[in-house]
């Protein structure tokens, strides 16, 4: 399978060039985005970083050589989580990156990411730059003399935590003084590397579950309750007092409390931004598809929470446009703006841990301070793509007496619940998110919008 995208590319290892994720394909697509930012500079630098997959150091080492080839000054981060190459694109005054990963897929998937100067995510109409310059295969190598030169960078990780460790509101040495214990599942990657290296910097004694950064998933790598059962239970047989985990390349995270429960994904975003809130008020974003705690408590602080479009870009930009002093995304990607803006796991663990030792309180305890939402996610396969406008139109029509949101696909509040219709970009289903007070009701009120989606279609 091979899925191209405005925000790069993505697939499985091996087969056909154009149905999967080859090496023609991976020389085609780094061809045009180095074209593209050619154009933008004659003679740019560009960062590449990976994360722990297999596949990894085959793509990573096309990756540059092309690059070279077009006459493109590339640094090579090597293992490098996808928040600190962001960083890092920022620290070098680099004009981009190239992302080897494939997130939360399974270990046979990789693919390539995209950045810009800023060190975040492209455009909508940069990506598609780039997907018309690959359709055209408009790009030239670089003669002899004109070649690009590689340098390695070996201090990315290390640079990226000292950051983190700056912050205000990260406060290590009372961290320490707490001599906490935590467990992490690290699903064999990148987060190996990188999280560790956090936690012993600020003094918590770590117990390392898969913790190797030689790809070999031990699970399905998302990090959702299904999958952690390992880290559930180490937390516990360990006397731990938090349990961490991260998916592939760091840019989400959750926790697991004291007692071997696993915190809703939603609600890292939620009690961070609690924190972020009481020290420095202002404005928050979250995605249309994550939990309305995440307004509750901003409202709470007397402060205006905003929704943006899912995908980290969309929220990026709505945070810039409202100023907002934290954000992200319900799937446990935590964006602080006061460190750069991207979903970044280690920036999240800082702040946790931080809000976890000046509560005295365990995190148990913090998490039930929340307000109780639930979630449930469906999908409804449709038979092709032109009845979509259609059926959005027409649910927004026979709720029109709710309030409304068309930013992406069409989302209805209630008084006590909320669903999101959004069609999926790269399959043909219409993906159905509600939210209620309980499970039950979330489940109910999925399944009405399935079963009238479903008679639309007919």
């Amino acid at each position: 399978m091979l899925i191209t995208s405005i925000s790069g590319i993505r697939g499985t290892i091996g087969g056909n060039p154009g149905q999967n994720l080859t090496p023609t394909d991976i020389v085609g697509f780094v061809s045009a985005y180095g074209t593209w930012v050619l154009s933008q500079n004659s003679k740019p630098t560009i960062c590449v970083g990976r994360d722990g997959r297999k596949s990894g150091k085959m793509i990573l080492d096309i990756t540059v050589q092309t690059l070279i080839g077009l006459g493109v000054n590339v640094i090579n981060l090597d293992y490098a989580t996808t928040p600190t190459v962001e960083m890092e694109v920022i620290a070098d005054q680099a004009d981009g990156a190239i992302i080897i990963t494939a997130s939360h897929n399974p270990k046979e998937y990789n693919g390539l990411k995209m950045l810009n100067a800023d060190g975040e995510f492209l455009s909508t109409t940069d990506g598609q730059a780039i997907l018309d310059i690959k359709e055209r295969a408009s790009y030239v190598y670089a003669e002899v003399d004109d070649l690009g030169i590689e340098t390695k960078s070996y201090n990315h990780t290390k640079d990226h935590i000292d950051k983190i460790l700056d912050l205000d509101l990260v406060d290590a040495e009372l961290v320490r003084s707490k001599n906490l214990k935590i467990s992490i599942d690290a699903i064999n990657s990148v987060g190996g590397i990188a999280v560790p290296m956090l936690l012993e910097k600020m003094g918590v004694e770590v117990v390392g579950l898969y913790c190797e950064c030689n790809g070999d998933f031990q699970h399905t790598p998302e990090p959702l309750e299904k999958n952690l059962g390992e880290l559930m239970s180490l937390v516990t047989k360990t006397q731990s007092n938090l349990g961490i985990a991260v998916d592939p390349d760091v840019d989400r995270i959750v926790f697991v409390d004291e007692k071997g429960t696993m915190i809703n994904e939603e609600y890292g975003l939620v009690i961070i931004s609690d924190y972020v809130l009481s020290q420095t008020p202002g404005n928050t974003v979250s995605n249309l598809s994550s939990s309305r705690a995440l307004r509750d408590i901003t409202e709470s602080h007397n402060q205006r929470y905003f929704t943006a479009a899912v995908g980290e870009k969309n929220v990026v930009e709505k945070m810039k446009e409202v100023n907002a002093v934290i954000g992200g995304e319900g799937s446990g990607g935590i964006i602080y703006p006061k460190l750069h803006y991207g979903r970044d796991s280690l920036v999240g663990i800082a702040l946790f841990l931080t809000q976890l030792a000046k509560s005295d309180k365990t995190a148990s305890e913090i998490r039930a301070a929340y307000p109780n939402y639930f979630i449930a996610k469906e999908k409804v396969s449709l038979p092709g793509r032109e009845q979509i406008q259609l059926i959005l139109d027409t649910l927004e029509l026979e709720y029109n007496t709710e309030s409304t949101s068309r930013i992406d696909g069409l989302k209805i509040d209630f008084k006590d619940s909320w669903v999101h219709v959004r069609a999926s970009n790269t399959e043909p289903i219409f993906r159905i998110y509600t939210e209620a007070r309980t499970q039950e009701s979330a489940n109910e009120l999925s399944h009405k919008f399935i079963g009238r989606i479903e008679k639309l279609i007919k």
